[in-house]
């Protein structure tokens, strides 16, 4: 049997710290940022790639992958590390948010979710119990609960509900466990409410996770309220135990939930703005399919370390993206991976040397 993941302290610097996550399948670094590869992958983009940019962990979805091809013919291949060749940690999402983005083709109740599949009309059932077997076969390093998704504007009742059905499916996910060597997280709910996510965050805290994460956020509320939900939650958190952000992206927004002591992050911008012509520079968003970069033979970042700054050209790259080939948007993925990934170095190299505050402010993002 592999041994169980661990997790050790290595430096701090205010609430900001930096640590190492060690799965089965290596060690994460944190804080660190997850590419999003929902269903297996990440959208035009190797394990080559990914490890090229330097990518620790991927996250991947255990509804979607539950759907198609199945945990079955996954496990039959070696789990999520033989069947896509990404040989580093996986973690994957419960299929919770699911609950909040399928919402017209779901039905809850205490037990589960019942999906109506989007894909051929067929009913899928998810339950505490169900999400947790999925992900054991399904291979991750990292397991994350079933959870319900009250977003922050939901009234104080609906937030409630839903805060307490996730601690009692928490529960079930517990006893439901049966691999050592994957970590289960519990996920904090409440919506907006100060006072229910400190509720749910004693209560999830004392059910014997490995880690923990904030979930609900990101779904509307202003910045500045979700950097105080934040820290009043991680103050409750134990120390000695990973903490999540799920699915929040923007660079200030990232670093500013650093500043409050998170270590693991995911979100599909960087990708999906790669997609689609945008790209992250340390001088802002540069928008590639602007006419004015037709002649530009300037890298879309000249302080930018990634393969595709050392070799293209903002009018190549412009030049692909409106003649729509594929390479345009694979390789502006790549870009704004690696400046996701850059800026975590940065900031753990920053924790390191307590000089933090400092170089948030040298970035240029307007933190929360």
């Amino acid at each position: 049997m592999s041994l169980a993941p661990t997790f050790e302290l290595l430096a701090e610097d205010g609430a900001a710290r930096v640590g190492r996550l060690r799965t089965p399948h290596g060690a994460v670094e944190t804080p660190a940022f997850m590419p999003v590869a929902t269903y297996g992958a990440v959208r035009g983009l190797g394990p080559e790639d990914l490890a090229g940019v330097g990518a620790q962990i991927l996250l991947a979805n255990t509804y979607h992958l539950h759907e198609r091809p199945g945990e079955a013919s996954i496990a039959r291949l070696g789990g999520l590390h033989g069947f896509t060749g990404w040989r580093g940690p996986w973690l994957t999402d419960s299929g919770g948010y699911q609950v909040f983005s399928l919402g017209d083709r779901m039905k809850l109740d205490e037990d589960g979710v019942t999906f109506q599949s989007p894909l051929d009309g067929a009913r899928r059932r998810l339950t505490p119990e169900s999400a947790v077997e999925i992900q054991e076969a399904l291979g991750a390093d990292v397991a994350m609960v079933l959870d319900e998704c009250a977003p922050v504007d939901a009234g104080e009742a609906a937030a409630r509900a839903a805060m307490e059905r996730t601690l009692r499916w928490a529960e079930r996910s517990v006893a439901a466990r049966t691999r050592p060597d994957q970590w289960l997280f519990g996920i904090v709910q409440g919506g907006g409410d100060p006072a229910l996510r400190r509720e749910s965050a004693r209560a999830t805290a004392g059910l014997g996770f490995d880690g923990h994460a904030h979930g609900g956020l990101g779904l509307g509320e202003a910045p500045e309220r979700r950097a105080e939900l934040v820290a009043e939650v991680n103050a409750i958190l134990p120390k000695a135990q990973p903490r999540y952000l799920m699915g929040i992206g923007r660079p200030e927004d990232l670093v500013a939930a650093v500043a409050r002591g998170v270590d693991l992050f995911d979100c599909v911008l960087p990708t999906r703005h790669g997609r689609h012509g945008v790209l992250f520079t340390h001088e802002g968003l540069l928008h590639a399919k602007n006419a004015q970069h037709k002649d530009d033979p300037r890298p879309p970042d000249p302080r930018c370390d990634c393969p595709v700054c050392a070799r293209h050209s903002r009018a190549y790259l412009r030049h692909l993206l409106q003649a729509g080939e594929a390479l345009g948007g694979r390789l502006a993925s790549l870009h704004n991976l690696r400046f996701y990934l850059r800026l975590f170095e940065d900031a753990r190299r920053a924790i390191r040397e307590g000089r933090f505050d400092a170089w948030a402010r040298e970035t240029g993002l307007e933190l929360p």
